[in-house]
């Protein structure tokens, strides 16, 4: 069963956004994704995630700037949880 972790980090100063990302990424379970709300683009996270072996994906947010989902590389159900999520229309009701 696909699972949504939530890790708001849209308060926190540097460099704790990206010290909880990838913590809680690394325990990511098969068919877990996270959901970051993030105030800010964190470029120095992708190529950490890239290295770790995560998939991930970065758009404008319904509760903060931005929500970047993050998955395990080979994880379809994860995967397309992820991508049924961002192909929903943002009909602005949030």
């Amino acid at each position: 069963m696909t699972r949504e972790r939530v890790l708001d980090v849209s308060e926190l100063p540097p460099p704790e956004p990206l010290e909880q990302a990838l913590s809680a990424v690394e325990s990511l379970c098969p068919g877990e994704y996270l959901r970051m709300l993030h105030r800010r683009e964190p470029w120095l996270l992708f190529p950490e995630l890239d290295t770790r072996g995560f998939r991930y994906h970065m758009q404008p947010g319904t509760r903060s700037a931005f929500d970047i989902f993050i998955w395990r590389d080979g994880d379809t159900e994860a995967e397309g949880a992820v991508a049924r999520i961002i192909a929903e229309p943002d009909d602005g009701s949030a």
